[in-house]
Parts: C-alpha cells; sequence; structure tokens
C-alpha cells in the first residue's frame, strides 16, 4: 500500500517575472515620452518650460507609480511551478514529475 504526503509539492512565485507585464512596459514608454520631450521642447529658441529637473521628478514619480503597481500585483495572484523548478508537467503526470511513476 502507498501512502501518499498530505502537503503538495507544488510552490508559489507571487506573481510573473516584472519584464512581462504591461505595467513595466507602460513605464518605460511614459519615461522614454518624459525624457524625450524635456530633450525637444526649448530647442527651437523659445524658452525651456520642460527643464531637466522637472523631467526627472517626472520620471521618479513614474517610478514611484510602478513599483506600487507591483507591490499591489504581489499582494494576490499565485503562479505556481514545481519544488522541482519545472513548470507544472504536461498532461497532469504529477506522479511522474515527482519521481513516483510507477508505484
Amino acid at each position: 500500500m502507498t501512502v501518499w504526503p498530505l502537503a503538495r509539492r507544488d510552490l508559489s512565485s507571487e506573481t510573473k517575472q516584472s519584464f512581462k507585464t504591461t505595467e513595466f512596459w507602460a513605464m518605460v514608454v511614459g519615461i522614454a515620452g518624459i525624457l524625450i520631450a524635456s530633450y525637444v521642447v526649448g530647442r527651437g529658441g523659445g524658452p525651456d518650460n520642460f527643464t531637466a529637473q522637472r523631467a526627472w521628478l517626472y520620471v521618479a514619480i513614474v517610478a514611484v507609480g510602478y513599483m506600487v503597481s507591483r507591490g499591489l500585483a504581489k499582494s494576490g495572484s499565485p503562479d505556481s511551478y514545481w519544488a522541482n523548478g519545472s513548470n507544472i508537467p504536461a498532461n497532469d503526470d504529477a506522479d511522474a514529475a515527482l519521481g513516483r511513476a510507477g508505484d
């Protein structure tokens, strides 16, 4: 008779990697837009109303907003993986993934 352990061997990381999220790419595009706009404004001989100091302030605000959004995302949704480091096995073959095939 086989005795099965009560605890499952699948683990959970809170969320997917940050570069795979929409928030990350929105932040990258937003920061690029801020820096490009700061560079372009005032180049045509007019007043420089969007200085580097103000641009970097906005970049810092966007970065803090991103960090807050990642913190909120990490507080909830699980992303399961198995103890041996692989993803969940195909065809729901959990016994083979844990080395219990043929028991």
